[in-house]
């Protein structure tokens, strides 16, 4: 089954880390260190505090995913509550994500994608590139995309070069 278009029942704003810590926690914790046996130690790291976040909501205001966009483009720890998935609470982050690059003037952003993630990413617009590689004990593969400009297309090229082996 594949994710879902984002409901206009999901809404999703940006996040400080300053802030909204307890609430990004929440997520990522039950997501990687919990369902997914990353250690604490790999989840947590000193970058958080410079990222924009974005925190997802569905219908009635629950809480259900989060995300990060790096200032140097690259986003990451999309996590979504398991009883969340497959409603487009993914897909709305990541667009989220994606438009706040815009908005930073980034012409392209990336993520390590899961390797089972990929074809998800695929259909946001991101295409695979360099082989599969081990992040945190689990197969990850790199992913690019323009920004979206005003007028909706995409902006900048899929560069090889960048990128390549930066860490989660």
């Amino acid at each position: 089954m594949s994710e879902a278009a984002p409901s206009a029942s999901i809404t999703v704003r940006t996040a400080t880390w300053q802030v909204d810590r307890d609430d990004l926690m929440f997520v990522r914790r039950r997501v990687f260190i919990e369902e997914q046996g990353i250690p604490e130690s790999e989840e947590m790291d000193e970058e958080d505090p410079g990222c924009r976040h974005a925190l997802a909501y569905a219908a009635g205001g629950e809480l259900a995913g989060t995300g990060r966009l790096a200032p140097g483009g690259k986003i990451g720890r999309i996590a979504v509550l398991p009883q969340y998935r497959r409603t487009g609470v993914g897909s709305a982050i990541v667009v989220h994500l994606v438009n706040q690059a815009t908005e930073l003037g980034l012409a392209q952003v990336y993520l390590h994608a899961q390797a089972d993630s990929v074809d998800f990413y695929g259909r946001l617009g991101f295409r695979a590139e360099g082989p599969l590689f081990d992040e945190v004990g689990i197969p990850h593969r790199c992913m690019r995309r323009g920004a979206v400009q005003k007028n909706g297309q995409q902006a900048g090229r899929d560069r090889d070069e960048e990128h390549r082996h930066d860490t989660r």
